[in-house]
């Protein structure tokens, strides 16, 4: 049996495993029965289901913690600026004081400061109501939040510069 050809059955084998595809066959209608089942299909749709109702409300947590975070920063601004505003006027007046509105401390008003002076109504909308004294923010959600402000005892000789509360969730 050494380098022979191959006997007759195995020539017969090698045929029927190439099978021959003539021009004329290719235009020919086939059937597939290659695809999704309808239990395949609704199991897939669960599983995306199930994603997405773990997904949105992460999502919507982030979205709460940008818009936390961006007034943090605001504030902290707002906070710095108040110092530099005490110091400049420590340093012009002999006497530490705050502005009347706490965002003419800022050299740069953040984006969507309104003038209006009452509380935010608009989303992202910054405000001060010179009236109750109050910082007022209004986020994507229409939710508000507030800060108290006090720009402190401006004359006499017990003069002292002021605060800036904590943010306050308004009832809707």
């Amino acid at each position: 049996m050494g380098g022979g050809l191959p006997n007759i059955q195995s020539r017969n084998a090698i045929a029927h495993s190439n099978k021959i595809i003539k021009k004329g066959n290719i235009m020919k209608k086939t059937t597939s029965h290659n695809g999704f089942t309808l239990i395949e299909l609704i199991i897939v749709m669960v599983i995306l289901g199930i994603m997405a109702a773990v997904a949105v409300p992460r999502y919507l947590d982030s979205i709460t913690n940008a818009e936390e975070s961006a007034e943090n920063a605001v504030i902290s601004s707002i906070r710095a600026g108040l110092k530099a505003a005490a110091n400049d006027s420590l340093y012009t007046n002999g006497r530490a004081s705050w502005p009347t509105n706490p965002f003419d401390a800022l050299a740069e008003k953040p984006a969507g400061y309104s003038l209006i002076s009452a509380m935010a109504s608009e989303d992202g909308q910054w405000t001060f109501d010179s009236t109750t004294s109050t910082i007022t923010h209004q986020r994507a959600d229409n939710s508000r939040h507030t800060w108290d402000y006090n720009k402190g005892t401006q004359t006499g000789d017990n003069a002292d510069i002021g605060s800036l509360g904590t943010r306050v969730q308004v009832a809707p």
